[in-house]
């Protein structure tokens, strides 16, 4: 089993960095802001996390768009998720350009031969500090349709879904990143309320991942959902049938501190029906867990296979494609409206 996505300190790999990538518990990296400088630097990195990992691996990158975008000079500058709604003419416009700027941004990166945006945001626009705009919407049937219409454009591109932040984050206030937040609601809200567009789109087969928060729901389990059993065995597997993989949200995030050090973190997600831990900016923490986790069996590879990009979908150079100089354009256009 490779369970750990790690990531990486700058524009180039350390020799560190080259030796633990080929580690056989690793099976992707996460990018962030800091190691982007331009898009020609970007392939090079890529490619030597390529080279020194020896083995298929995932790479992956949050991009939502709006606050959430870690490219920028070399990139679309795509909308927030919640703008495609709240500053469009129509429910209509709105669909298009959440396909059109999940296009895009897929497009984007795939061309950099990144695997993954971890998107989309499936939460409620509620009270959350940490969500708000990046949310589609505050109704529930609503970020179901715009979700449909962003996967679509994802899919159109070539690259795998991943929901999150199940059962959803919106309607706590504290931020996950800093706290650990409790959401003391009844269990039947949440159920009839946060998780309804989970609910739809795995019945529509429409999400290959899924990451679940940091949040604790009172009602349900006195565990966060990453590490709950009842929430990741008893309800999204048993009871939602869902059977794509299951990606933790950082295990380095204040959310998941009371669980223990990262080991006893990283092993508790996995025991709780976990496929893949992201551990990110502690890198010695992330060294003690290739260094003590004994992981069982579980056919990661296949995992790895399905959440890879199909890059068979993109025809390149992007300057040459129809499609995404049309997307770019009404992406641009209603840019320059908000």
């Amino acid at each position: 089993m490779r369970p750990i996505i790690l990531d990486v300190a700058g524009y180039q790999l350390t020799t560190v960095e080259q030796e633990y990538l080929a580690h056989p518990l690793v099976a992707g990296v996460i990018l962030f802001t800091r190691n982007f400088d331009n898009v020609v630097q970007l392939k090079e990195l890529v490619q030597q996390i390529r080279l020194y990992a020896k083995q298929p691996i995932l790479i992956g990158v949050d991009h939502e768009g709006g606050r959430v975008q870690r490219f920028r000079n070399g990139f679309t500058t795509l909308p927030a998720c919640g703008d495609l709604l709240n500053k469009a003419d129509s429910f209509e416009q709105t669909l298009s350009l959440a396909k059109a700027s999940a296009f895009v941004m897929a497009s984007e990166l795939l061309s950099c031969d990144i695997d993954l945006s971890f998107a989309p945001v499936l939460d409620i626009n509620g009270i959350s500090d940490v969500i708000k705009e990046r949310a589609f919407s505050s109704d529930k049937q609503q970020v179901t349709k715009i979700a449909i219409a962003y996967i679509e454009g994802m899919k159109q591109a070539g690259m795998a879904s991943t929901g999150k932040h199940f059962p959803g984050h919106g309607s706590v206030k504290a931020d996950s990143h800093i706290a650990l937040p409790v959401d003391a609601r009844p269990k039947e809200e949440i159920f009839k309320q946060d998780m309804l567009p989970f609910i739809e789109l795995i019945n529509a087969n429409k999400l290959d991942a899924i990451m679940p928060s940091h949040v604790v729901y009172s009602d349900c389990d006195s565990l966060p959902c990453g590490f709950s059993d009842y929430w990741l065995q008893q309800i999204l597997k048993s009871k939602l049938g869902f059977k794509g993989a299951i990606i933790s949200d950082d295990i380095s995030m204040h959310g998941a501190s009371f669980v223990g050090n990262h080991l006893s973190r990283a092993e508790g997600a996995l025991k709780a029906g976990c496929d893949f831990i992201l551990a990110c900016n502690d890198a010695p923490a992330a060294m003690t867990i290739l260094d003590g986790l004994s992981a069982q069996a579980k056919n990661s590879v296949s995992l790895i296979k399905r959440l890879a990009a199909d890059k068979g979908k993109l025809a390149q150079p992007l300057a040459n494609n129809t499609l995404w100089q049309q997307s770019k354009h009404m992406i641009e256009q209603f840019n320059d409206t908000i």
